[in-house]
């Protein structure tokens, strides 16, 4: 009896230690629509050529193993919802890019158990209005959060990128 109560309990912990870890901020969709004010726009595709997965992977400093990134562009704005691991499990974050500069981030899924600070907006607003250097540096400095260190490396990561592939997609 003490193992099957033993068990029970285990497993209730494990089943509410995974509801915990996945938290949705807000929906891709949401993001989308709130980024443009209006209904937004048909998805496109950034078909990445090998220019593209190099730079990406030396800003990852990881391999990345996709061919493709979709992302909604009206104007001279694009919104980008990319993934990248924190310590152990993606995280989900939206950007929005508007004349060559950080518009919004928002963290949208978070899967750590830890380091979730990041989805506020006293962290995220120091990405406003960042832009992307020659050398694919961001031109200010991201503050850190104790505890979080990976987090914020990943987000940094991913406004990187997103202000990257922005640069490509409206070229003149």
């Amino acid at each position: 009896m003490k193992k099957i109560t033993k068990l029970i309990i285990s497993f209730s912990f494990a089943l509410s230690f995974s509801a915990v870890a996945q938290s949705l901020y807000q929906a891709p969709q949401a993001f989308i629509s709130q980024a443009f004010n209006t209904s937004p726009p048909k998805a496109k595709v950034f078909w990445l050529d090998d220019e593209a997965i190099a730079v990406i992977e030396e800003i990852l400093s990881h391999r990345f193993n996709k061919m493709r990134v979709r992302y909604w562009q009206q104007q001279g704005e694009t919104v980008w919802i990319l993934d990248e691991i924190g310590k152990e499990a993606p995280i989900t974050v939206g950007i929005h890019v508007k004349d060559q500069q950080i518009a919004d981030t928002k963290v949208l899924v978070y899967r750590e158990s830890r380091g979730d600070e990041v989805r506020h907006d006293f962290f995220t607003d120091q990405f406003k209005a960042a832009k992307l250097n020659a050398d694919l540096t961001l031109d200010r400095h991201i503050d850190g959060i104790t505890g979080a260190t990976l987090s914020v490396r990943a987000l940094t990561k991913l406004s990187r990128i997103a202000l990257w592939l922005d640069s490509r997609v409206t070229k003149s």
